[in-house]
């Protein structure tokens, strides 16, 4: 009887720290994944014509089909992230290379960064006007360099010097954003001519401050890269520079975690460190992406006063969209190839 009851109780023992060690050591979800986002703010379905929701759904179909193609071919995540961005900067409708906003001098300066979670290797550029995509200048700048981040004049002689594609500053131009911008402008002078704020809290004005494009990606090799990709935000002055290049801010990935990238008000993000948080979330805490993601945006970025959100995978898989504003263009694919297109909250 003794006996009977030891290997009974040797058993439970045993399952427990079987089921224990599924637990800390999760099956993958996915083996191959990748998401994608295209900015967010008051993004609403009553503000949006069938044909523009439509475009917009379209595009985003287009760019993630390019890094889900190569990923599902056993391609880098690198790759996969550097190529569907380069789907969205050379669409007009997201704010990135051929779509970015302009500043008050009426100029396009634009931003991009990219990290490799295996090695934490990172690349960015600040303040580009002539690269056509600031997202492989920014890839340069991390496998072809010993530094991080280039800025202005000195990152587009450096993509010149790596054989980018350099483009005269007027390519930039879309008629669309520039009315924005002069719509922006009387309206701050409105307020100032007024001695009034109010003008300042208006939506667009507000708005105007959000607009990036981005991709994680996590390769068959289990290797994660975020990217991310702007053109900052609208009516900047002093050559602003966002969170978009800064790593850690709008960009971060690392193998034993996660890869984020985020999309909101800059200034925000970097005072918060948005994308390096969830994933020391992750690894300090031990929390699931969806927690880490949940915890930043919705509790520490809120009480701040900072708006926006992110897009991030797991090293397992597993992916998480996170934002508090009306909407955010966003889009997955999993190995199963099973596509998930959103642009609204609900």
């Amino acid at each position: 009887m003794k006996k009977t009851f030891f290997l009974f109780t040797l058993s439970i023992l045993i399952l427990s720290c079987n089921k224990q060690k599924e637990s800390s050591n999760p099956q993958k979800t996915n083996e191959f994944a990748i998401i994608i986002h295209g900015g967010a703010g008051t993004i609403l379905k009553k503000n949006m014509t069938p044909e523009k929701e439509a475009a917009y759904k379209a595009k985003l179909k287009e760019a993630i089909t390019v890094g889900y193609n190569i990923l599902k071919s056993g391609g880098t995540s690198i790759d996969a992230v550097e190529k569907t961005i380069h789907i969205m900067e050379n669409s007009p409708l997201f704010n990135a290379g051929k779509g970015a906003v302009f500043t008050h001098n009426e100029t396009n300066e634009m931003d991009a960064s990219i990290m490799n979670g295996k090695n934490l290797n990172a690349g960015a550029v600040a303040g580009v006007t002539d690269v056509k995509n600031p997202i492989s200048a920014a890839r340069k700048v991390m496998t072809n360099s010993n530094h991080v981040l280039l800025s202005g004049k000195g990152a587009s002689i450096f993509a010149k010097e790596q054989g980018l594609e350099i483009v005269e500053p007027s390519y930039f131009f879309t008629e669309k954003r520039f009315k924005s911008l002069q719509k922006i402008k009387e309206k701050e002078k409105t307020a100032l001519d007024h001695n009034s704020k109010s003008a300042f809290y208006d939506p667009e004005i507000k708005d105007s401050k959000f607009g990036t494009v981005g991709c994680v990606a996590l390769d068959k090799k289990g290797n994660i890269t975020a990217g991310t990709s702007t053109g900052g935000m609208t009516n900047k002055r002093w050559n602003r520079i966002g969170d978009s290049p800064i790593i850690g801010s709008g960009t971060y990935a690392n193998n034993k975690t996660c890869g984020v990238s985020s999309t909101g008000w800059g200034e925000y993000f970097i005072r918060t460190q948005v994308a390096y948080d969830i994933s020391a979330q992750m690894e300090y805490q031990n929390k699931s992406l969806k927690e880490a993601t949940k915890d930043v945006i919705q509790n520490k970025l809120t009480k701040l006063g900072g708006t926006g959100g992110v897009i991030a995978l797991d090293k397992n898989g597993n992916m998480s969209f996170e934002f508090n504003t009306a909407g955010m263009y966003r889009a997955s694919m999993d190995n199963e190839g099973e596509l998930i297109i959103k642009i609204y909250k609900n």
